[in-house]
């Protein structure tokens, strides 16, 4: 009998060391698995970073960074000279401190502060993943977030959005560090790191943490709970529960975190208006933050519009979002698997979502932060068992599946040329570049999609949608958009400016626009004018020989001019987009147009 105690002992002391060791195996595969997920987003934000010239908003981080640097003055942003005081100062010092690696302001040092941030965002995910659900889960969740196709974009474009997802990543990751011990000094790093992601971009470093936050301390052990402490008892009483549940913040030690992280935001406000005796600053954050939150007079999208834009923000791994929506909100109905960091999760992306459909101003990307708990939500979906799905979660994941298998399948169009399915100037289009490269992607993808549907699970479908992921995201930033400068005519206009005028920027004028200003790099601000009257007076007296304008207000010149230079028009544009382009023309009594 003791023997047979004894073997049975044993036995289970090695199932219980086998387990353990199969545990550690599982951990070192994954880890080296997170180390490979960072090292290919790395290669995906880093590789050809300058091939591009500016495009759009890039102008303004790279322009207020050049005046910076030409005036000595970092604590006034400007364009051509005049005030743009709309982000904060933050995200202009990383771009003059990317100089240092760069040896100089260009492309690559205007958008290296948002590659960074934007392997740092991966990072902090699989962190923060791991310590809601396991290691896998972060590895998975990090990469979907790598591969999302508007993250990709932003990293890799220089603006302050993914800043302030990283900052917010680093706050949650510190509160929930800190989650069972809420009263303590990591309460002052908190509020330091979100005042550094407030200087980058506006409040929203402070607002959207603070709101996650609260919400999950009150919340966290379910609405039947928040329910039955609300809703009875006196005021007193509620307010003690609710108080007693965000004892990270009402603490004493919050008496001097708060304040410190204030003056911390506050500090370059202050400098700014004792260096040129303006508040401008304040004002504008007052404006951007506040007014156009609850008064909008600008980017005044329909309330419904992150219904859909939210599924070009994140091609392709949006496809499952439904089905991981129902899945997450299934398991909280029928209470399995870790029910706080679900509720963390969910709570993360309905209030994210809640947050930036209730502000008046609505732009597309302005809901890029709902990203992370997006794919923390897919990875949880990936990383479960078809045993435990809804059948809803069931159909949608095949149906999101199938979509995607169609859509890939479909993309070896792109190799047809334009001109032979294509309608109007859009026949006239280029071929898709460096199409041999396409086709291989395209192979390996159909190989992957061929190989989940012999035998499909979640495991596979996550495989497959991994790999059709990184491979557009590489062909479309690193092959397609380089590729595509050479249909892009800004820089070259900038540069043959600059060899018309040579060091003459004084006598140059702006008429209707500001033009490719970063790339033709006056030393001082040149001159601006709206009204021909004011430009011809400024002809008359000497001041002004050449002026760049745009087509469509040539005539509106009301004088005699020679075209110098033009930026390039291609067949495929429209007539609207060929009088949208700039010139650069010489006035004078004796030009000739």
């Amino acid at each position: 009998m003791d023997a047979a105690l004894d073997t049975s002992k044993d036995s289970a002391n090695a199932a219980s060391e086998s387990s353990r060791e199969s545990g550690r195996e599982s951990e070192f595969v994954w880890r080296f698995a997170g180390w490979g997920v960072l090292a290919l987003t790395a290669i995906l934000y880093f590789t050809r970073l300058g091939a591009r010239a500016l495009w759009s908003s890039e102008f303004r981080w790279a322009e207020i960074s050049r005046e910076m640097i030409r005036t000595g003055n970092y604590f006034w942003p400007t364009i051509n000279g005049h005030l743009y005081y709309d982000k904060p100062l933050g995200s202009y010092w990383l771009v003059i401190a990317s100089t240092w690696v760069t040896g100089g302001l260009n492309e690559t040092a205007s958008r290296l502060p948002c590659a960074i941030a934007g392997l740092l965002a991966v990072g902090l995910l699989i962190l923060l993943a791991r310590r809601l659900y396991d290691l896998r889960t972060g590895v998975i969740a990090g990469f979907i977030l790598a591969t999302s196709f508007s993250f990709v974009f932003f990293s890799r474009h220089a603006s302050a959005d993914v800043e302030t997802i990283t900052g917010e990543l680093a706050a949650l990751l510190l509160f929930l560090k800190h989650e069972d011990r809420p009263v303590g000094w990591w309460v002052v790093w908190l509020w330091i790191i979100m005042a550094v992601t407030s200087l980058t971009k506006g409040l929203l470093g402070f607002v959207l943490p603070i709101m996650v936050m609260g919400l999950y301390a009150t919340l966290s052990d379910g609405w039947s709970l928040f329910g039955e402490k609300i809703l009875h008892g006196s005021i007193a009483a509620r307010v003690r529960w609710v108080i007693e549940r965000n004892r990270w913040i009402f603490n004493w030690r919050s008496l001097i975190a708060v304040p410190l992280g204030l003056a911390i935001y506050m500090t370059p406000f202050r400098i700014s208006r004792a260096i040129m005796g303006s508040g401008a600053g304040l004002d504008m954050v007052y404006r951007e933050n506040v007014v156009r939150f609850f008064e909008p007079f600008d980017h005044r999208g329909p309330i419904y519009l992150y219904l859909y834009v939210i599924f070009a923000l994140m091609a392709p791994w949006a496809i499952l979002l439904p089905a991981a929506l129902v899945q997450a909100h299934h398991e909280r109905r029928i209470d399995t698997g870790p029910a706080k960091s679900d509720r963390f999760t969910l709570i993360f992306f309905w209030s994210t979502f809640a947050f930036f459909t209730l502000s008046g101003s609505r732009r597309s990307y302005y809901i890029l932060p709902i990203l992370p708990p997006a794919a923390m939500l897919i990875a949880r979906l990936l990383t479960s068992s078809w045993e435990r799905f809804s059948d809803w979660g069931r159909k949608l994941t095949m149906l999101g599946y199938g979509l995607f298998v169609a859509v890939m399948i479909t993309g070896l169009a792109l190799l047809i040329p334009p001109s032979a399915v294509l309608p109007g100037l859009m026949a006239k289009f280029p071929v898709a570049p460096d199409r041999l490269v396409f086709a291989a992607m395209w192979a390996v993808v159909l190989a992957t999609i061929i190989y989940t549907l012999r035998n499909l699970n979640l495991g596979r479908i996550a495989l497959s949608m991994g790999v059709a992921a990184y491979a557009a995201m590489v062909y479309i930033y690193i092959f397609a958009m380089p590729a595509a400068e050479a249909y892009r005519g800004e820089k070259p206009f900038g540069y043959m400016v600059r060899d018309r005028i040579g060091s003459h920027t004084s006598e140059l004028g702006l008429f209707h626009t500001v033009g490719p200003l970063f790339y033709i790099d006056p030393p001082t601000p040149l001159a601006e004018f709206d009204r021909s009257k004011d430009l011809a007076t400024a002809v008359t007296d000497g001041k002004i020989e050449w002026v760049i304008v745009r087509r469509r207000d040539f005539a509106s010149i009301g004088l005699p001019t020679e075209i110098l230079a033009e930026e390039a028009s291609y067949p495929w544009e429209s007539e609207y987009q060929h009088r949208n382009k700039v010139v650069l023309v010489k006035l004078g009594t004796n030009a000739s147009r």
